[in-house]
């Protein structure tokens, strides 16, 4: 609920890309968040200064900061919010730094209005920016570039980081979203029986649009305008990745990318002469999250997080989904896509898109801030068609955080942000127990889901998440290595349901299909 003058609206969206600058002339992570705060301000089209007046800066958090293998060699920003304020000439109030997770654009966003209607800041700025592109460049050139900055004090990180697996999952080298998300994919492409070919080809269907929409955008890093065979086919330059995952089927993080939101209050935007045009509200926001851990959860190919935060927020605005005439799906895989689509009630070559940007595997995915993007985009869709409504939603960890934003140029009657443990009771009801997986598993079993982790070479590690015959109960385990046998298991129309052998082997359970 928000008295008229304490209604929180976005008035200004930034975003920068760079796909060609010299890693020595390239703009570091924190001169990009710099730019695009700028260009924030700058879209606001306000007759008086913003930003020196933003009372909440968030910074999103970097991948640098979240995944230890692209810890940065050329330092990191002790607080970065404290080092955006001091650059854009801000004296906030609070410092922000949230945990990790691409649903963190969205729910820092809902923070920041939900502040602004409670009366506790006036304007946030939430900002991120990932150079992954230009720092690869640098170790390549062997360059020693500085990008640290100490700080007076720590950000409020909100909690800290959180572990996505389990020791299981990481001793059978399941850590990584490449992995995880195949293990989703083949589970959905068994619920649809279809085979690996046709799969593939639907897959090339699905991202041939997100391609399309990269291909016109300015801000995205792969604009060639994909056809469906090219993402599907596997060649040199399209390996696979996480089998069947090609190259193209998966978000693309070595990018140069940063963006910017400026959410304030109604009175703030009228002291500042922000004009009426530049307005976009956010209706509702609810956020949840599926088992926290995959190899617990009851299916691989469902998220009832994902259709309770949408009913939650399409329920407040009183609207079908069928009068949304923008989303933006978030896209790090296909099967976050199609899961997501199943969840929402909408079909994957629904004519309206399903995305605002080109998606992660095209446009780019720039660590935890790519939906800092898709809220830009979002926002300047519903400036081109005042009244109609764009819905967001962002994915956290593995299919495993989730958050939703419906957005608008018209104002509600108030801003709905969901009850968050009603939501989740809701959520967890609908998800059902979770499952036990035991930790040693030995004789006779059948596959639930597979996939075989590539590298450049091509086939590396095979991944099983298995059932005991009998007892049905579930399992973690690794195939030999072996090339026959990895390659074998690429061959097959589908292994879901093949029968083998499971035994403990040291650390690991060790599953040999019987072929």
């Amino acid at each position: 609920m928000a008295a008229t003058d304490r209604m929180p609206v976005i008035i200004g969206v930034g975003q920068f890309a760079d796909t060609t600058s010299d890693p020595a002339a390239a703009l570091s992570p924190l001169q990009m968040m710099t730019e695009v705060a700028k260009r924030a301000a700058d879209d606001a089209d306000a007759s008086a200064a913003i930003l020196p007046k933003i009372d909440s800066v968030t910074v999103i958090r970097s991948f640098s900061d979240t995944v230890p293998a692209f810890r940065s060699p050329f330092g990191r920003l002790e607080n970065a919010p404290w080092s955006v304020a001091q650059s854009i000439g801000a004296a906030p109030r609070e410092f922000i730094y949230p945990p990790q997770g691409g649903d963190t654009p969205q729910t820092m966003l809902a923070r920041a209005a939900k502040k602004i209607v409670e009366g506790d800041i006036d304007a946030g700025l939430i900002v991120g920016s990932e150079a992954l592109r230009s720092e690869r460049n640098a170790k390549r050139a062997g360059l020693d570039l500085d990008w640290s900055e100490s700080a007076p004090f720590a950000p409020d990180e909100l909690g800290g980081e959180y572990t996505l697996y389990s020791q299981a999952e990481v001793a059978h080298g399941m850590r990584s979203a490449v992995c995880m998300y195949a293990l989703f994919e083949q589970a959905l492409r068994h619920s649809k029986g279809l085979t690996l070919d046709q799969r593939q080809a639907e897959l090339g269907r699905l991202f041939e649009p997100f391609a399309r929409v990269a291909a016109a955008n300015p801000y995205a890093t792969r604009r060639e305008g994909y056809t469906a065979a090219d993402i599907s086919t596997v060649s040199p330059t399209n390996r696979y990745v996480g089998f069947p995952y090609t190259r193209l089927m998966t978000a693309n993080a070595f990018v140069d990318q940063a963006a910017a939101v400026i959410v304030c209050s109604s009175s703030f935007a009228d002291a500042a002469g922000v004009p009426d045009e530049k307005r976009v509200y956010l209706h509702a926001a609810a956020n949840a999250h599926d088992e926290w851990l995959v190899s617990e959860r009851a299916t691989f190919d469902r998220s009832p997080a994902i259709r309770e935060i949408v009913r939650a927020v399409t329920g407040h605005a009183g609207i079908e989904t069928s009068n949304i005439s923008d989303f933006d799906i978030y896209s790090c895989f296909a099967s976050a896509v199609e899961v997501a689509a199943n969840e929402i009630g909408i079909a994957l070559d629904d004519p309206r898109g399903l995305t605002a940007t080109g998606g992660l595997p095209f446009f780019g995915g720039p660590g935890n801030n790519y939906v800092t993007h898709a809220i830009a985009e979002i926002v300047a869709r519903a400036r081109s068609r005042p009244g109609s409504f764009g819905l967001i939603t962002a994915n956290g960890g593995l299919l495993t955080k989730h958050a939703g934003g419906l957005y608008s140029t018209t104002p509600p009657q108030s801003v709905y942000f969901a009850d968050g443990q009603a939501l989740q009771n809701a959520v967890n009801e609908a998800s059902g127990p979770k499952v036990e997986v035991i930790p040693a598993a030995d004789g006779e079993a059948t596959i639930e889901t597979y996939t075989i982790v590539n590298g450049k070479e091509g086939p590396e590690r095979g991944v099983i998440v298995g059932r005991l015959s009998g007892s049905n109960k579930r399992f973690l385990a690794n195939t030999p290595d072996d090339r026959d046998t990895l390659e074998k298991l690429m061959a097959t129309d589908d292994a879901i349901g093949m029968a083998g052998t499971v035994a403990q082997e040291g650390p690991i359970n060790r599953f040999v299909p019987n072929f």
